[in-house]
């Protein structure tokens, strides 16, 4: 099973407004439960329109959470349990269509200007990550330059070490300057 991961580009902490963006399944979506604040209604009345509405949301824009993601989301966004008034049922998950599909279900004023807010910033996280992926990108050309010098550097060392390292001199072949028997 795949782990569930909120993304940083988007974090309650730092904007309540802002809904947290996670990656479950390999997309990028917002649990109903936040987008139901984002765009100024009950959780179960978004659901409900989704409900009424479900030829509008195909997997790709909405799915309903596993037992396992469920739980596995919990643990990281600290939610409360079932016995103290937290959620009882998996939450459905809003990929960046299907929360645009919400708005328009929603007709409210507010769900339309939170729609825009909404695609703006996964527009701002798809920047983000395009520009980590070019950094990344070029880190992995500087560490492929950085072994090729290494490869380069380690022939030039051995080439160098015979020169820097001369061969000890055998003693007993030179012939001794001065006097000394055998020297004649």
């Amino acid at each position: 099973m795949e782990k569930v991961k909120p993304e940083s580009s988007a974090s309650p902490d730092t904007n309540p407004a802002v809904p947290r963006i996670h990656t479950i399944r390999r997309q990028r979506v917002v649990l109903s439960s936040d987008l139901a604040i984002l765009y100024g209604v009950e959780p179960k009345r978004l659901v409900e329109a989704i409900t009424r509405n479900a030829d509008r949301f195909p997997p790709d824009f909405c799915f309903t959470l596993t037992r396992e993601e469920f739980v596995n989301l919990k643990s990281q966004i600290a939610t409360s349990s079932s016995a103290h008034g937290g959620a009882r049922k998996p939450p459905t998950a809003f990929t960046e269509h299907g929360c645009l599909m919400a708005a328009t279900v929603l007709r409210s004023e507010k769900a339309v200007q939170m729609s825009l807010y909404l695609v703006r910033a996964f527009v701002q996280m798809r920047e983000q990550i395009s520009a980590n992926l070019g950094v990344l990108r070029r880190l992995a050309e500087i560490d492929k330059k950085l072994l090729e010098h290494d490869v380069v550097l380690r022939e030039v060392v051995e080439r160098l070490s015979p020169l820097l390292n001369p061969p000890a001199d055998d003693e007993s072949k030179k012939s001794k300057i001065g006097y000394h028997r055998g020297n004649r």
